[in-house]
C-alpha cells in the first residue's frame, strides 16, 4: 500500500462528513486525445460530453464497494508496521507527568 492510499483512508471521513454530496466535478489537465475520445463516444450515444462523462462515472462506480472497518484497520496496520509504536499507557503517563 502506498502513502497515497493512506491519505484516501483518512480523507474518507472528511468526504462522508461533508454537508452535501451533490455538486460539480471539474477535471483538469486532460490530454486532447482523451477529450476527443470522450466527445466521439458521447456523439455515438447521442449525449453531450458532460452527460457521457456522468454516465461513465456512474457505470464504473455503481458496483464499487467501500472497504469495511476491518479492512481499513488492517491497511493502516500494514502502513505503520515499521514505525515505532508507543503503548497508550506510556503516552497517558507522560501526559500526566507533564501537568
Amino acid at each position: 500500500m502506498r502513502d497515497r492510499d493512506a491519505i484516501a483512508i483518512f480523507d474518507l471521513n472528511e468526504i462522508i462528513g461533508g454537508t452535501s454530496m451533490a455538486g460539480n466535478l471539474h477535471v483538469r489537465n486532460l490530454d486532447d486525445d482523451l477529450i476527443l475520445k470522450l466527445k466521439m463516444r458521447a456523439a455515438r450515444h447521442g449525449r453531450s460530453a458532460e452527460a457521457e462523462h456522468r454516465e461513465i462515472l456512474r457505470q464504473v462506480l455503481q458496483n464499487e464497494t467501500e472497504p469495511d472497518f476491518d479492512s481499513l484497520a488492517a491497511s493502516l496496520r500494514r502502513l505503520t508496521a515499521s514505525r515505532k509504536q508507543t503503548p497508550s499507557e506510556e503516552l497517558m503517563r507522560e501526559g500526566r507527568d507533564e501537568r
